[in-house]
C-alpha cells in the first residue's frame, strides 16, 4: 500500500471516531438539560471548603513530608 492512502485511511477513522464523540456528548448535554440525567454531584450536599475551616483529610496533612518539601 502507498504510505499516502494508509494516512488517509487513519486521517479518515480519526475524523470518524471525532464525529460519534460529537454526537455523544450533544446527546449526554441535552439529557443534562432536560433533566432526563443527573451529575454525580447534583443530589449531594456539596460544601465550598474556604473560609469553612475544614480540615484536610489524615493522608494529605503530611503531604510535605512525603514529597520532601522542606
Amino acid at each position: 500500500m502507498d504510505k499516502n492512502v494508509v494516512i488517509a485511511i487513519v486521517l479518515g477513522a480519526l475524523v470518524l471516531i471525532a464525529a460519534v464523540q460529537a454526537v455523544q456528548l450533544f446527546s449526554i448535554k441535552n439529557k443534562l438539560a432536560t433533566g432526563q440525567m443527573q451529575t454525580a454531584t447534583s443530589g449531594a450536599n456539596v460544601q465550598s471548603s474556604a473560609g469553612s475551616g475544614a480540615s484536610l483529610p489524615s493522608n494529605l496533612q503530611n503531604l510535605p513530608s512525603m514529597v520532601g518539601g522542606c
